[in-house]
């Protein structure tokens, strides 16, 4: 098995990833543009709500009251099935049809979920709970897209030295490897990145290594794979840091270079939220939550970084942003201003200034 067989599917992943110039000639044939927004009920988020695009703009639809803090969520390949995360104590997995009526409920076995990922032939799902710090996986019927049988549960050990955020494990992000063998998860509490073996038979954890170590303290949050290179970036969230990881045939992870996130001397409270590669492998995106910003770094030959800019998110507290080929766009959730603001993704992969898109309180995620 090769390093790269350890880059998940892109499509398993709700953000995306985009190239740099969008195909206006298709403009006028493709579907209607329209994308869903989760939002936290703490927030006066009014649940799950509609987003449509005008000639205006994106307008925002009537919510769907029912479906309550839905920080993330991911989609069949087909489009016909919806897995969303209810991010509450008892940690809830909602599964929708196309027009989001509810097929089923089931429990996360943990505490706050807030991240989930399926398996590249849609045959295991994979949620990480962030209060509990565990792992819970699902085998799906590959025809009604329901589970199989009953849920496993895998926790987390370790803490860091942050005592208000890393007392004990916290499950921030998970992800496949190609083939289907290795769950990934990367744990803020822990300070690492865990490797799961999967049997592709039974869709069961077999065993756990911790595939990274983590600088003590940082606080990893989001993966992103490079689409080309056995190369990974690592987001850390309370350092505010991207660390440039070589994947390893055993699934392990040798460390890279590491940068910041924000600009050289902001002194002010920051944290890192969301991670994304472009299609070409040439641009990566990060939002910074405090410093409202994005930063675009790009990615050469081998997978090193440069920083290119850091632009504006176009509101406060910028968390899950969707990076959108066909439309040369980026949407940013900006969760405190409670709007979703819009930037045109230009030519060179550099970010023009943010638009502001249709307000929807406590915003958090947004899916196609």
């Amino acid at each position: 098995m090769t390093s790269s067989s350890f880059a998940p599917s892109r499509r398993s992943f709700v953000a995306g990833t985009l190239a740099l110039v969008g195909a206006p000639a298709v403009a006028l044939t493709r579907e209607p543009d329209r994308l869903i927004a989760g939002t936290y009920a703490s927030r006066g988020g009014p649940g799950v709500v509609p987003m449509a695009a005008t000639g205006e703009g994106w307008t925002a639809g009537t919510p769907f009251a029912a479906i309550r803090n839905a920080s993330f969520g991911v989609a069949s390949r087909d489009g016909r099935m919806r897995y969303l995360l209810e991010e509450q104590q008892e940690g809830a997995l909602g599964i929708y049809g196309r027009a989001l009526n509810r097929l089923g409920t089931f429990s996360t076995l943990g505490a706050d979920p807030c991240h989930a990922a399926l398996s590249t032939d849609g045959g295991t799902l994979a949620v990480a709970n962030y209060s509990s710090g565990n792992v819970t996986l699902w085998r799906l019927d590959r025809k009604t897209g329901l589970p199989i049988g009953e849920a496993q549960s895998v926790a987390h050990r370790g803490s860091g030295p942050n005592q208000r955020r890393q007392t004990g494990p916290h499950a921030h992000w998970v992800g496949f490897s190609r083939d289907g063998r290795m769950l990934h998860a990367v744990d803020l509490g822990a300070d690492a990145v865990f490797a799961h073996r999967v049997d592709p038979a039974s869709g069961r954890i077999t065993g756990s290594t911790i595939a990274y170590r983590a600088t003590p303290g940082s606080g990893p949050r989001h993966l992103a794979w490079h689409p080309q290179l056995p190369v990974a970036y690592l987001l850390a969230e309370l350092t505010n840091t991207v660390t440039v990881l070589g994947a390893n045939p055993d699934g392990s992870f040798t460390g890279g270079e590491t940068l910041s996130t924000l600009p050289a001397g902001f002194e002010g409270q920051s944290s890192g939220a969301h991670i994304a590669v472009n299609r070409a492998g040439t641009r990566l995106y990060l939002s910074n939550r405090g410093h409202d910003s994005i930063a675009v770094y790009a990615i050469d030959r081998t997978g090193g970084l440069r920083l290119l800019q850091h632009a504006s998110c176009g509101g406060h507290w910028p968390r899950l942003f969707l990076l959108r080929e066909d439309r040369s766009e980026m949407l940013v959730a900006n969760e405190r201003s409670g709007n979703v603001a819009v930037l045109r993704v230009q030519a060179d992969g550099r970010l023009a200034e943010p638009t502001r898109g249709p307000a929807i309180p406590g915003v958090v995620f947004l899916s196609e």
